[in-house]
């Protein structure tokens, strides 16, 4: 019987997801593969900068400790997001048109956080960077793609359009 290959997509998602067991970051394990023409770019996780002292070795995260919700008081946070060191690592002519693979996981169970996408911020580098679609694991064997283009068509659902003009939409959680 013939073995099925795994789909490139998957294949990537499953470096990203090997990646993330790098992150130091105590509420999710994020991995980041930035891939163009069928080559690895750069690659990046969750955790603090460079020299600094991480979640893990501190043994606690302030955004536990508050009660942050997802999405809310990134400003709290020790880590750099595994998009941001993907992106950092690399050169922008690089990304141009890249394709950029995103998995989170539970630090506890190691299983796939359904829903996982960029945060706001996230987002703006991936648009700057140069980044063109985006692939999210949704659960075990599943992916989802978002075109980068579409965010800035939509103004990252920061506002819409009412008559005509452009209309700001509140933050979930505020």
């Amino acid at each position: 019987m013939k073995k099925l290959r795994v789909s490139k997509a998957q294949y990537y998602l499953n470096i990203a997801k090997e990646v993330a067991k790098r992150s130091t970051c105590l509420r999710r394990h994020y991995g980041a593969v930035i891939v163009n023409n069928d080559q690895i770019v750069s690659t990046g996780y969750a955790g603090a900068p460079r020299k600094t002292s991480n979640c893990a070795e501190i043994g606690t995260c302030i955004r536990i400790q508050l009660g942050a919700r997802r999405g809310e008081h990134y400003e709290w946070c020790r880590a750099v997001h595994a998009e941001q060191n993907a992106i950092i690592h690399a050169s922008r002519f690089d990304m141009l048109g890249s394709t950029l693979y995103l998995v989170g996981t539970s630090p506890t169970t190691g299983a796939v956080i359904k829903g996982a996408e960029p945060c706001k911020i996230c987002k703006r580098m991936i648009i700057n960077a140069g980044v063109a679609a985006v692939v999210t694991q949704t659960e075990p064997g599943k992916f989802r793609t978002d075109s980068v283009e579409e965010w800035t068509r939509s103004n990252m659902g920061d506002f819409k359009r009412v008559r005509g003009k452009l209309i700001p939409v509140m933050p979930r959680g505020y």
